[in-house]
């Protein structure tokens, strides 16, 4: 890896290095760019520093305080949030489906929400390209959204006990599935600049880091390429300001490595650090917001969780979480909301699943220890829906600092009627499901997961942060590159959509400059 100088200017410094900054560094470096990614957390070791056991690697989370505030307020840490090289793809479950045509214009269909200034057939040459780099494991055909130009790079893998029980249950009821698309492999997978991943091997432990790489997080994937192209990573080094020249240009980044504060001089700055970090830096620099959009439009996807026990010997802790996949509810008929969901299956490991039943079935003590010891026979089902961007949502500075005297981000979240409706119509589905699976003592779990929005791109700067190809209206030499500028949830996981996204920005960027 190459190392410049913080006095050199680099062409570009990308701060992030999750889903939004390491597709976008490694594009970036293979051009011949002179580029510094700057991480707050860990340059981690997956094969010591990722162990078997949840408490321990709640390391990966993004554990710095946030506020939560409003009617639904936003867990954090692993929420959507990750530290280390590799940001929140350390800990995400590596599902990856695509986004249809139609979620990228849920306006124009539903009269409500926002449109995305770029479509469907901008997006999908990418996703083709993010889907054979990382040796996405689906299958063939896809029954869902438009016939795809290539089939998924590996076979589908193994589907676990939760996803063989809601098979089961969808069968009965008509409701059609299929095994999903995961970025984690079913079979070796070699790539040049990376090397050689093995195989899934079924440890279950996605949500807590891969200790051998079959997972494709950024870490293991486009960070390797990128470093191969010559880029410098610099972790531990926490992004504080950002410094305009007197043409209103960023000119250099301060961020404290090691306790002391360093300043890395720069033509262009990537802005990748996700929805919440990326906003609060912006607010705190006072920058990119003359529209008053940054820190609005607040979303959370939809994210009902529903449990059940059943006699089967199911593991809940083994194979891919999410292994079974439908989108018969991607546009339900009859529906009283816009956009739609899917549903998945879920695996889930054991503090986790006892901590939600804690607190969403109110057990304690003696109840909740005997509650515990179904573990082994309990599977969930969880929908992803779409989520609206509400005036009712944003994030403010606060006035409690952190521990580096910054404030705190404070993060307002109440669903709307839309989202509540959403999640009744997916309720009274799920139990079905598992009723027809011969399921027991179902109860649910309410959440929202993958917090998006805060820079919204579009094509009016007066509504907007950013142009459809993240760049920043006020400051012609920032570009953001993460789930903050999606005008809208999507009805899907949004990281596969980051990386084929940052990939584009990319590209727009290195024929716009070269």
């Amino acid at each position: 890896m190459k190392h410049y100088k913080t006095s050199e200017t680099v062409d570009a410094v990308v701060i992030g290095t999750g889903a939004g900054g390491a597709p976008l560094l490694a594009r970036l470096a293979a051009a011949g760019l002179k580029v510094v990614a700057l991480e707050a957390g860990k340059h981690w070791n997956p094969a010591t520093d990722f162990a078997t056991d949840e408490k321990s690697q709640e390391k990966l989370f993004w554990n710095d305080e946030r506020l939560s505030a409003g009617n639904d307020p936003i867990p954090f840490g692993s929420n959507n949030s990750g530290t280390g090289v590799g940001g929140s793809t350390l800990h995400y479950t590596a599902y990856t489906p695509r986004a249809q045509p139609d979620d990228f214009q849920l306006r124009t269909d539903f009269g409500v929400g926002e449109d995305w200034p770029l479509g469907f057939d901008q997006i999908e040459p990418y996703y083709d390209e993010v889907e054979q780099f990382l040796g996405i494991s689906g299958p063939s055909p896809y029954p869902w959204g438009p016939a795809r130009k290539r089939a998924y790079a590996l076979g589908p893998l193994p589907i676990n006990g939760a996803g063989q029980l809601m098979e089961r249950g969808c069968k009965e009821l008509g409701i059609k599935t299929s095994p999903a698309a995961n970025a984690a492999l079913s079979a070796g997978y070699y790539q040049e600049g990376v090397g050689y991943r093995p195989a899934c091997a079924n440890r279950g432990f996605c949500q807590a880091g891969c200790n051998i790489g079959a997972k494709a997080s950024m870490d293991v994937t486009y960070i390797p390429l990128a470093v191969h192209h010559g880029a410098e990573i610099r972790p531990e080094s926490f992004v504080t300001q950002l410094i305009k020249d007197a043409a209103g240009r960023i000119s250099e980044v301060i961020y404290i490595r090691n306790g002391q504060e360093e300043r890395q001089r720069c033509r262009y700055v990537f802005l990748c650090a996700g929805t919440i970090e990326t906003a609060r830096l912006l607010l705190l620099n006072n920058l990119a917001n003359s529209s008053g959009q940054v820190g609005r439009n607040v979303m959370a996807h939809t994210g009902l969780q529903i449990w059940g026990e059943f006699e089967e010997d199911i593991r809940p802790y083994k194979g891919i979480p999410g292994a079974l996949i439908s989108e018969d509810t991607h546009r339900p008929e009859k529906a009283d909301f816009a956009g739609g969901y899917l549903l998945q299956s879920i695996g889930v490991m054991p503090v986790t699943y006892i901590s939600q039943m804690a607190r969403a079935r109110g057990l304690w003590g003696q109840d909740l220890k005997q509650a515990a010891l179904a573990y082994n026979h309990v599977a969930g089902i969880n929908i992803l829906g779409d989520c609206l961007p509400h005036a009712h949502n944003y994030l403010e500075l606060s006035d409690e600092k952190d521990i580096r005297g910054l404030p705190k981000p404070r993060i307002y979240f109440s669903n709307g009627e839309n989202e509540k409706r959403m999640t009744a119509h997916a309720d009274k589905i799920m139990r079905d499901i598992w009723s027809a699976a011969s399921a027991r003592n179902i109860w649910a779990f309410p959440r929202n997961a993958h917090v998006i929005g805060t820079c919204r791109m579009g094509t009016d700067p007066a509504t907007s942060v950013v142009s459809p190809d993240g760049q920043s209206f006020d400051t012609p030499n920032l570009f953001i590159s993460d789930n903050s500028t999606f005008p809208s949830a999507l009805s899907v996981n949004p990281a596969l959509t980051i990386m084929a996204l940052a990939l584009r920005t990319a590209d727009r960027f290195l024929e716009k400059h070269k």
